[in-house]
């Protein structure tokens, strides 16, 4: 089962946000300043995490399908061999 990309993407986006707004608070820019900091952080975090998440599916369905096939391939060997002997 593929995990879903948007749900995480957009929590990782909404916590990246939040932590850009609190550190450029903190450091004494402009709410403005903060803002758009935020937005660019959270944007560019929300694009890496999709990306990381679909290479991450990819990898998973691979290792499902070639387990799928081995189990396959181990039961059809099976019988053949019963069959033979």
């Amino acid at each position: 089962m593929p995990l879903n990309a948007r749900t995480i993407a957009v929590s990782v986006a909404v916590i990246c946000f939040f932590s850009l707004s609190f550190i450029g608070l903190t450091s004494g820019l402009s709410p403005f300043i903060c803002w758009k900091r935020a937005i660019l952080g959270a944007a560019l975090a929300y694009i890496a995490v999709v990306c990381a998440v679909k290479v991450i599916n990819a990898i998973l369905m691979n290792a499902m399908i070639a387990n799928q096939m081995n189990r396959q391939k181990e039961k059809n060997s099976g019988d053949t061999d019963s069959k033979d002997s």
